[in-house]
């Protein structure tokens, strides 16, 4: 499937610091897919400047709502520290689909967005959680643009292509654009 296929990784977890001597390192999770992070589990690490590494885990436990996990050949302190920032992720291949009618974020990053009356209005950058509901950042050449992410605004949403359609109300754009 378009936008899914193998080589695009999905945030599943991300290293926070070593723990302990011997190679632990503390994850906080972002999956909630059973059995994501288990013993004999195969997971890519990338590093803050984008280097990926294939890893395996070889010890698990719970700690303080987050993880403490090994790594196959990570197996001291130094090497734990070297991990930390990490961002752990799987193959987008590797991700179930969404339930009907639900979207995960990578799926709508990237979308090209378009209003019935206005035409092409940009691309989604990031979808925000701002606590009141969420927000497509929608990039255009010269400003970014916080969207609600409401059904009552939303035409269409297909991620296999990349696209959703508005019915934006007249002067929320004008509203919601930023400079920055």
């Amino acid at each position: 499937m378009a936008g899914r296929g193998a080589g695009s990784g999905v945030m599943v977890g991300r290293v926070d610091r070593a723990h302990g001597l011997e190679g632990e390192v503390v994850v906080t999770v972002v999956s909630d897919t059973v059995g994501r992070f288990a013993c004999g589990a195969k997971l890519d690490l990338v590093s803050a400047i984008g280097e990926r590494r294939a890893v395996e885990i070889t010890s698990i436990r719970p700690h303080q709502g987050r993880l403490l996990v090994r790594f196959r050949g990570v197996d001291d302190r130094d090497a734990a520290n070297a991990l930390r920032g990490a961002v752990v992720e799987v193959d987008a291949g590797l991700v179930p689909l969404a339930p009907q009618g639900s979207y995960y974020y990578f799926d709508l990053i990237g979308c090209s967005c378009h209003d019935d009356n206005l035409g092409s209005i940009g691309r989604v950058t990031e979808v925000v959680e701002d606590g009141g509901g969420l927000l497509l950042a929608v990039k255009q050449a010269e400003r970014t643009i916080l969207v609600p992410f409401v059904n009552a605004y939303m035409k269409r949403i297909d991620p296999v292509a990349k696209l959703i359609e508005f019915d934006l109300p007249a002067g929320l754009l004008e509203s919601c654009a930023s400079r920055s």
